[in-house]
């Protein structure tokens, strides 16, 4: 008896968005490299600079968890870009400061993830690259906008 093959009824979401995110990472990494800078260092600098931020609030809106954050500033620091420092409005907490030589490389940075983002949506048509936005802006504030909770992993019985 011969198995039936699977028959998709809806395009793979999934993977085209999987697919193309890796790809646009890829591209702004190597990009960045040239730079001295990762894609999680650019978004502490430009982050960081907006407003006095704390590295959890940073870890956020990075999504990076505590580790990746703290290794992230440590490099930060290390190549004189940021600073941990106290917080002008809560004397408990410690804001992520980016130096003056951070705020150049941020610029730069920026430019840069412009650069690679236009590249990316001007291989597209205005018209399709317009509607790709709207769509992608549509289900990021709808129905993905906010990610499920992942179920703990099983656990396998020790013997």
């Amino acid at each position: 008896m011969t198995a039936m093959a699977t028959v998709r009824a809806e395009p793979d979401l999934s993977f085209l968005l999987d697919r193309t995110s890796h790809v646009l990472r890829t591209q702004m990494a190597a990009a960045l490299s040239e730079i001295g800078l990762t894609a999680r260092m650019h978004c502490v600098l430009v982050h960081a600079q907006e407003e006095e931020r704390t590295q959890a609030q940073l870890a956020e809106i990075g999504d990076m968890d505590k580790t990746t954050m703290v290794v992230t500033v440590d490099a930060l620091e290390k190549a004189g870009l940021a600073e941990r420092r106290p917080s002008s409005t809560d004397r408990r907490a410690r804001i992520i400061a980016v130096t003056d030589e951070g705020r150049e490389l941020a610029a730069r940075s920026q430019a840069i993830v412009d650069e690679v983002h236009r590249a990316a949506l001007g291989s597209l048509p205005a018209d399709e690259r317009e509607m790709l936005l709207r769509a992608l802006r549509r289900l990021t504030e709808g129905h993905l906008a906010v990610a499920s909770e992942a179920p703990p992993a099983a656990r396998r019985a020790r013997r």
